[in-house]
């Protein structure tokens, strides 16, 4: 008999359907553990867990970093350790629901996960990115204790860059009547709208699992943000016993609140299935009214009107936290990019997390949804090449009804940088894949990411709707001449290139938008922004890439005030190169790195260098700039297209301000700063929010910095921040952006890079304040209250 406390499970009185949150009081063991998979193993020694949860990102035993030289991935995977584990979790359903149909869902576990429930096998999957599900009802024991055991294995080198490993993603469980909407089952689209009416269509599968046949009456309402009734119709068709029916339904919507990327407006469908005058299912889908459309001539056009796509590529993990996907994380995450500019984010190289997606619906930012990072044959030993075959219909399936009714997804990727890409076998696997996507959700174009473009691709290409070409600027207007209709964009991009790159998008309709490499920072292909991408060097302790606009802390990087500068009007701000190298250069000069900025710092603090010139960089979209030190002007520059959008100065040292002014004719528009400091003598707290949800999985990202008496940060202070927390609420995350750093990332303490790091505080699930204590040797202690409700 399991020592697991058991979960009794509560279903909402008179719900046809209940989707429960599967995440709390679970049971972890890193390691093998012979017999876990049969209820009666004895797993109370295991570590009491709540979901997402990701073993890579915790300490090794017996040490206070996650990071291990000899780690079987390597620079690839941050020199973070994978492994086998297993997850427990003992629950009841009540016995008032035998009769129900009993789902559960898991978002994704990386990867190779078996599940078991109460001893019996329910399947394995081998997919880390994908979501999956089983119908349980026959392997229930209503009314009693039920285990459910999960073995999850990240072997050997599978993955490219950091995956994570274990249950990431949440998990769910769904109490349905025999008669209901199948899994995925709501298919909608609006294949013509404009802001006078909207055409809405709405596909819903319903199953009888009954042994007779049933009159349905399907009911769908469409609902504003108010909860305001806007359209409604009403189908009836009798089902067979066992068996399913797909209903085609239209509506229209008067006067639409169009969804776009400035005002994502959303409305609900709310799905009622009536079986013999019986209310026997309830779904909410959410969805936004818009049209896209895609053309050489006219590029792409969301709502009718073009709009370039200011766009990223982003990798999984978040940060301190590894791979778990809280919801807040990803929306802070997608809130962030979107308050610097980016419209557009390409998930690279797998199906991201719906909260993710979730968050892009509600903030208007565009989504391509990729597939796969490879097919047939391997980019690592031990990766989905192997289960490909088997598994890609399945995978792509997954994909495609999952995430279908997120309005933020414009485009649809089948691959990234497929090797082999040109050949007969490969370019043939290409065109099975697109019509296949094609046939099952054919509202959105397919895309592909590829490398090494030539006219040896053309048969390649001729599989996609919209061209994805990988560091491939120079290939934009040959290949336009070539051909005329092809629509193309830079599926990736280098951080140095950006001029070139946004320039080409401006310049060019059939050149629909730019996504750098990357958007945002992430673990592994450690140090690809600095020393290059080498791999038979092992360059530990180097464990992020280092090459995002966003530091993997949230910040903003130089280049990121760069592209500012590229898409914003109005923007000005001063980086410094510093007199020696921010970190060791690469022996290697042959290979350095490609996917680099200019080595740059925001920073004034250079004592013992007095009267010594330091280069200064100015980024700015203003008409010119002017540079002030201590209130002296050092000269007038332009900065236009001509430029760059750059000015450089030479300014001897000294301390004091450094002040760019920014005019557009004879108006000032924008100011910067940078500012010496002086020593450290405060701590200071800031939140992203202070009041957060008491519901176990809600996050405050609290940004620690070191600063003088005047409230100037020290920004070269790596001071060692010690954090207690009382009330309720946990630490989850620590971090600094420092890419060389192999601190933990889970215990109360960091130290200050750059003047600051980050604590993450997650919620219980009660409500109550939370103190967060900050204390640094020579410092005043500094606490925040964060509220949980």
């Amino acid at each position: 008999m399991s020592l697991v406390c058991s979960t009794a499970i509560a279903q909402q009185s008179n719900s046809p359907r209940e989707k429960i949150l599967f995440d709390f009081n679970w049971r972890f063991h890193k390691g093998g553990a012979q017999g876990a998979d049969q209820p009666g193993f004895n797993d109370s020694k295991w570590r009491k867990i709540d979901l997402p949860h990701d073993w890579s990102i915790e300490d090794l035993p017996g040490t206070r970093s996650p990071f291990d030289s000899n780690a079987i991935g390597q620079v690839m995977t941050g020199f973070t350790v994978g492994g086998l584990g297993w997850y427990r979790k003992t629950f009841v359903v009540p016995a008032t629901e035998k009769g129900k149909r009993i789902i559960l869902q898991f978002d994704g576990v990386y990867m190779n996960a078996d599940v078991w429930l109460n001893g019996g096998h329910l399947g394995n999957h081998p997919y880390g990115y994908t979501s999956f599900w089983y119908d349980i009802t026959n392997e229930i024991k209503f009314g009693e204790k039920n285990v459910l055991s999960v073995q999850v294995k990240n072997d050997g080198q599978n993955s490219r860059w950091y995956s994570g490993s274990g249950i990431d993603r949440h998990v769910w469980l769904t109490y349905l009547d025999p008669v209901h909407v199948a899994h995925w089952g709501i298919a909608i689209t609006t294949p013509e709208a404009d802001e006078h009416a909207g055409n809405v269509n709405i596909k819903t599968t319903v199953k009888n699992q009954t042994g007779t046949a049933a009159n349905i009456i399907l009911v769908t309402r469409i609902l504003d943000d108010h909860g305001n009734e806007v359209a409604k119709v009403t189908s009836d068709q009798t089902v067979s016993a066992d068996s399913a029916y797909l209903f085609d339904q239209h509506a229209i919507v008067k006067d639409p609140r169009l969804w776009s990327v400035d005002f994502p407006n959303r409305y609900t469908a709310l799905t009622e299935v009536y079986s013999d005058k019986k209310l026997s299912d309830k779904v909410k889908t959410k969805f936004g009214i818009r049209t896209i459309s895609f053309d050489a001539v006219h590029g792409f056009r969301l709502n009718g009107k073009t709009l370039k796509l200011k766009g990223g590529c982003f990798h999984i993990d978040n940060g301190p936290l590894g791979s778990k996907s809280y919801d807040r994380a990803e929306e802070r995450r997608v809130a962030l990019l979107k308050a610097s500019g980016f419209n557009a984010i390409r998930c690279s190289h797998n199906p991201p997390a719906p909260a993710f997606l979730n968050a892009c619906d509600s903030l208007g930012m565009l989504v391509i949804d990729e597939a796969f990072d490879m097919w047939e044959d391997p980019k690592t030993p031990f990766d989905y090449h192997l289960y490909f075959d088997h598994w890609w219909r399945r995978d792509m399936k997954s994909m495609l009804f999952r995430d279908r009714n997120h309005p933020s997804i414009i485009m649809w990727s089948i691959g990234n940088e497929i090797p082999y890409m040109g050949s007969p076998k490969v370019d043939s696997v290409a065109k099975v894949l697109a019509d296949y996507v094609r046939s099952m959700e054919p509202t959105r174009p397919v895309t592909a990411a590829v490398n090494s473009v030539s006219p040896i691709m053309d048969n390649f290409f001729s599989a996609l709707d919209v061209c994805g070409y990988n560091y491939a600027v120079d290939h934009y207007v040959p290949d336009h001449e070539r051909k005329p209709n092809r629509v193309m964009f830079a599926t990736e991009s280098f951080p140095l290139d950006a001029f070139d790159y946004w320039m080409a998008v401006r310049d060019h309709p059939w050149v629909i938008g730019d996504f750098v490499w990357t958007a945002w920072d992430y673990i592994g292909e450690a140090s690809i922004g600095w020393r290059g991408y080498p791999q038979e060097h092992n360059f530990y302790p180097w464990n992020l890439a280092y090459c995002g606009d966003i530091d993997i802390c949230g910040w903003k990087r130089p280049q990121s005030y760069y592209r500012d500068a590229l898409w914003m009007r109005d923007q000005l701000s001063i980086f410094v190169k510093p007199p020696k190298p921010s970190f060791p250069l690469n022996p290697e000069k042959a290979s350095w790195s490609i996917w680099n900025w200019d080595d740059v710092v925001a920073d004034w603090n250079w004592k013992g260098y007095e009267n010594r010139p330091f280069e200064v960089d100015v980024y700015s979209s203003c008409d010119r700039v002017e540079l002030f030190l201590n209130g002296k002007s050092l000269g007038e520059k332009n900065t236009d297209r001509s430029t760059k959008y750059r000015a450089v100065f030479q300014v001897p040292y000294q301390s004091g301000t450094l002040k760019a002014v920014g005019y557009d004719g004879s108006k000032v528009v924008a100011t910067s700063f940078l500012k010496t400091s002086g020593k450290p003598t405060h701590i200071k707290l800031t939140a992203d929010r202070s009041q957060i949800k008491a519901d176990g999985e809600d996050l405050s990202y609290i940004t620690v910095e070191l600063t003088d008496d005047k409230g100037v940060k020290d920004p070269k202070a790596e001071n060692m921040v010690h954090f207690k927390i009382k009330g309720a609420g946990t630490i989850v995350g620590v971090g600094n952006a420092n890419p060389m750093s192999t601190e933990s990332d889970q215990l109360p303490q960091r130290k200050a890079w750059k003047g600051r790091c980050l604590v993450i505080v997650k919620s219980d699930r009660k409500s109550g304040d939370i103190i967060l204590t900050a204390s640094s040797r020579g410092l005043p202690v500094q606490s925040i209250m964060i509220t949980s409700h």
